[in-house]
């Protein structure tokens, strides 16, 4: 069992990062055109079962550069390169800062050329405009999984493309100093959903009947929870073909039951702000839902806001669920499969370099606030000491549905829209989301991965 506490207080792992990052381009900039002809470094081999032999020479020792293309922690990723290229002094490698609005238009089609990026980050929400035109992992696919959770989710017919860099998930967020101000302790942290309720109302403060401070507020972000909370229940996403989709049942209409009475209790309000994670950076709400991105938005907008995190209750007290919740990946960079040989060469060298480099790794997962995927460090106590990170349970509780088609959450964001707004009724909102969704899928051939879960059980 891979586990870190339930909880812990903010740290800044971001900053810790960037340190990293700024001492590790100041080293030098590497390739610089100049030829390696020292194939032997002197330096030890990385890695447990997916190994990296630095004592090599990369390209035979001429130089080439190379672009790798991203869309955020640019530095980072720089000193990444950089640190690579102190070994290799013939290889340059220029991370590119490519928008996220533009990213997913240009780099297909850059990638249908000649002169595309020879690496590129990748998300696996654009899986299917990506798959045809990336390059295979020259690394054996067990070796991956034995020193990576999730790899055995990305093989497709024995290849593998990229995999997951950290694991993230959702998360109660809540304000220190509310919590403490309603006198509550860290004994009060709930388990169960019944719990949860009752800290709710406690951390809820209306004048004269009028909501003033929401002890829990999930306006714009419901559809995360749904997705993530009906596992819980032991209800997937999908039927056992993996093709079907499986919104419209009970197991949903008691997740939506379940915070529309936290609302009915007077915790909450539709009208409470639109967004629950800004109504909570605003200092307006005591507790919200978000995933690992948010304790990030925290730091950079609300650094005055005191927060800390907690597991995500379950349904009964002692028992464990079917699921906590789902998870998504960060992803590993993709290849290139119309770069030149030698540049395929070259970044199947440096993805070695970079999936055994465990010091780069545990900064990407603090600063992108993912728990590892990397298992020689998922026992790092740094990871502990990140609130967003400590709020994870048993990984291995977490599943991951596949690069999950965008219509789940557009067509689930809408329904709750509608029972929150419009008046509709769950059971109709329910119905509706099933038959978008259905009609969104039609003609497509995804297959989700919801079989592959260690406690995978059909519905």
């Amino acid at each position: 069992m891979i586990r870190v506490g339930r909880r812990a207080r903010a740290v800044s792992a971001i900053g810790t990062a960037s340190v990293l990052a700024v001492t590790l381009a100041a080293c030098g900039s590497g390739g610089g055109g100049v030829e390696d002809t020292q194939a032997d470094k002197g330096l030890p081999i990385a890695g447990v079962n997916v190994t990296y032999d630095p004592n090599t020479l990369v390209n035979d020792g001429k130089p080439i550069e190379l672009e790798w293309w991203a869309w955020s922690h640019i530095e980072q990723f720089q000193a990444i390169a950089d640190a690579y290229s102190e070994i290799h002094p013939n290889v340059t490698i220029k991370v590119v800062n490519q928008p996220w609005e533009d990213y997913w238009t240009k780099l297909p089609l850059e990638l249908e050329s000649d002169g595309g990026p020879a690496i590129f980050n990748v998300h696996n929400s654009q899986h299917d405009n990506l798959i045809a035109r990336m390059e295979p992992y020259d690394i054996d696919a067990a070796d991956l999984e034995a020193d990576y959770t999730g790899a055995a989710a990305h093989v497709i017919d024995g290849e593998t493309y990229y995999i997951d860099l950290g694991l993230m998930s959702g998360a109660i967020y809540y304000n220190t100093d509310m919590w403490e101000a309603a006198g509550l302790t860290d004994a009060d942290i709930p388990t169960t959903w019944d719990e949860f309720r009752e800290v709710a109302k406690k951390l809820t403060i209306r004048e004269g009947g009028e909501l003033r401070q929401a002890g829990f507020n999930f306006n714009g972000g419901a559809q995360a929870m749904q997705m993530g909370m009906a596992y819980q229940l032991g209800q997937n996403l999908f039927a056992d073909d993996g093709s079907t989709p499986t919104v419209d049942n009970d197991a949903n209409l008691e997740v939506i039951n379940r915070f529309l009475d936290i609302y009915a209790d007077g915790s909450g309000d539709a009208n409470f702000g639109a967004s629950g994670t800004e109504s909570f950076g605003q200092g307006l709400s005591a507790m919200t839902y978000a995933w690992g991105w948010y304790s990030g938005t925290l730091t950079n907008d609300y650094p005055d806001v005191p927060w800390s995190a907690f597991q995500t209750p379950v349904p009964d007290a002692g028992e464990t669920p079917y699921a906590l919740d789902r998870y998504n990946g960060e992803s590993t960079f993709g290849i290139n499969a119309n770069g030149t040989d030698a540049e395929k060469e070259v970044a199947q060298d440096f993805l070695r370099y970079y999936l055994t480099d465990e010091e780069s790794v545990k900064e990407l997962a603090l600063s992108f606030s993912i728990f590892p995927a990397y298992k020689p460090i998922a026992d790092d106590p740094a990871f502990a000491e990140n609130p967003a990170l400590a709020a994870f349970g048993d990984i291995e509780r977490y599943i991951w549905p596949g690069p999950v088609p965008a219509t789940f959450e557009t067509s689930t964001a809408t329904m709750w829209e509608e029972i929150l707004y419009n008046g509709v009724a769950p059971e109709d909102a329910l119905a509706a989301a099933q038959t978008a969704i259905e009609k969104d899928l039609d003609g497509k051939d995804f297959v989700a991965a919801e079989n592959l879960y260690a406690f995978y059980a059909a519905n």
